[in-house]
């Protein structure tokens, strides 16, 4: 097997820039690190190299994840270099570059089946809940992801781990705008659906079973004004107690299950 014994080689040192999101922006390639994780970059053709601790070579060979049709893309690193690759503190002693899925508006309108939901990630910026909603959106039958200029970066290291591999199956596609995501929903024939204290109706009082794009707002400010003006309905989730909110990511688990309840 090829080996990168020095931290001047080429294919180690461009592997090393993905960790910031410019150059992630730029190469359309992020990295993934684990081994539930490269396998399935693996299976799904999304691997470009993997970079394997030369301390964990006889533990891989043993898995089977060595197999002639990935070996050819395979590098043993030094380890205490690898370890600068490394995203993690416990490493498993595996990781992948792998190549963005790209999607486009277009790409939603084509795939399209009739009864499909979204849900619309507004400004959001805690990596753990963007990966959490990902992972949850594919639980709950969602079709995919729709970003909105503002949200942090989806394809972060700690956005990669929090979503677990949904990443690789469900669409996310960025808008630009609100106005840009308004003739989404047209074109989608979806129901803009936003989250208010300034309405009477629950969660549970309308049909969120198809034919949404569910908008979370920011963990701090919500969803925007402009946003909320242009939804056409607005839900709360019933609280009791002292509390103001949910946290973002849990508040979308409940209201993207009510798909799977209502079904």
């Amino acid at each position: 097997m090829r080996e990168i014994i020095s931290k001047d080689n080429r294919i180690f040192k461009d592997a090393m820039k993905l960790s910031q999101k410019k150059y992630r922006d730029r190469e359309g390639l992020y990295l993934v690190e684990g081994e539930n994780l490269v396998e399935e970059a693996l299976n799904y053709g999304l691997a470009e190299t993997i970079f394997i601790s030369s301390s964990r070579l006889d533990y891989y060979r043993d898995k089977g994840l060595m197999a002639e049709k990935w070996e050819k893309l395979a590098f043993a690193v030094e380890p205490k270099l690898f370890d600068k690759l490394a995203q993690t503190e416990t490493s498993q002693g595996i990781l992948a570059v792998v190549r963005k899925r790209e999607y486009g508006i277009d790409n939603l309108i084509s795939d399209d089946c009739g009864k499909n939901n979204y849900v619309v990630l507004d400004r959001l910026q805690d990596p753990g809940n963007i990966g959490t909603i990902i992972r949850t959106a594919e639980g709950a039958g969602y079709s995919g992801v729709i970003t909105l200029k503002g949200t942090a970066d989806v394809f972060s290291p700690k956005t990669i781990r929090a979503a677990a591999g949904s990443v690789f199956r469900n669409p996310i596609i960025h808008v630009e705008d609100n106005r840009e995501l308004r003739k989404l929903c047209d074109r989608l024939g979806l129901k803009l659906v936003v989250t208010s204290f300034d309405t009477d109706k629950f969660y549970f009082d309308e049909d969120l079973s198809e034919n949404v794009a569910l908008v979370i707002g920011n963990e701090g400010n919500g969803v925007s004004g402009e946003l909320m003006n242009m939804a056409d309905v607005k839900i709360k989730i019933p609280m009791q107690g002292r509390l103001e909110s949910l946290n973002a990511s849990i508040a979308a688990g409940i209201l993207m299950y009510e798909a799977q309840r209502k079904k």
